[in-house]
């Protein structure tokens, strides 16, 4: 299906983006605009804004697969996810301190974090080859945000705003996927010390390797890839929880430990 943006047009609407994450002001929903925005203009748009922010010295660290739960994906009526990349910036240990006057409407969610042993180049790649050029596993807190007004988005919004990407918290603890059964690892999320969402590995396209085939897959279609040590995020295992300065959020994994983070 043909773009229905021109080239000018891509560029404003990443621009737009790009100011937005800066002045830390949230634009009004781009569907509200273009009603028809299609999934490719979007991707457009976000590679566009990924191209910009190389251009300022952002390094490409990983790639994230977003609305790979079954409830997310009927609720934006869609069949299959998105994807985002990881630029280094974005990245934050566990220890240190995330400031939410960095970020605009920040949300936490908890993921099992892949990286890479080796490239993963589509079409054709499975959860098997995904688990065979695994490196190991690790837990890690999304931090997911929106450069769009109220969270008011529908997919092409997120898609274009790099998947709703905002930090990646990530936890000390590293396991091989070696006997490791990943649809049934559980993760419960606490908030202030008080658990507010449990989850599980299957919740990610009912295993998160297969969250990483769907991406690698994905990549394929436009002569990309997964590298090698890239951080590869394929999905939350539970709802999404909105936080703000003084929260504490923690995720604890079965047999992959926990990682937390604090916002001020």
């Amino acid at each position: 299906m043909q773009s229905r943006l021109d080239s000018e047009q891509i560029k404003e609407i990443a621009q737009r983006l790009l100011d937005a994450e800066e002045s830390r002001r949230a634009i009004p929903p781009l569907t509200r605009e273009y009603p028809n925005l299609h999934i490719e203009d979007a991707y457009r748009i976000q590679l566009t804004i990924i191209e910009a922010r190389k251009a300022r010295g952002a390094l490409v660290v990983g790639k994230k697969a977003g609305v790979t739960s079954k409830a997310i994906q009927q609720l934006f009526g869609v069949d299959e996810p998105d994807y985002g990349h990881l630029l280094h910036d974005m990245i934050i240990h566990e220890g240190e301190i995330v400031q939410c006057s960095t970020l605009i409407q920040p949300k936490a969610e908890p993921e099992i974090a892949f990286v890479l042993a080796r490239e993963l180049r589509g079409p054709g790649v499975n959860a098997v080859d995904v688990l065979a050029a695994t490196k190991y596993i690790l837990p890690v807190i999304e931090i997911i945000d929106s450069r769009i007004a109220d969270w008011k988005i529908k997919l092409p919004d997120t898609v274009a705003d790099n998947a709703s990407c905002g930090r990646v918290v990530i936890g000390g603890c590293v396991r091989k996927v070696d006997r490791l059964d990943l649809r049934l690892i559980g993760v419960v999320l606490e908030k202030n010390g008080e658990v507010v969402a449990t989850g599980a590995g299957a919740a990610a396209l009912g295993n998160p390797a297969n969250a990483v085939a769907w991406l690698a897959n994905k990549l394929a279609t436009l002569d990309q890839s997964l590298k090698a040590n890239e951080l590869i995020l394929p999905g939350s295992l539970c709802a999404a929880v909105d936080v703000k300065p003084g929260d504490n959020i923690r995720a604890s994994f079965d047999r992959l430990g926990s990682v937390s983070v604090r916002f001020e």
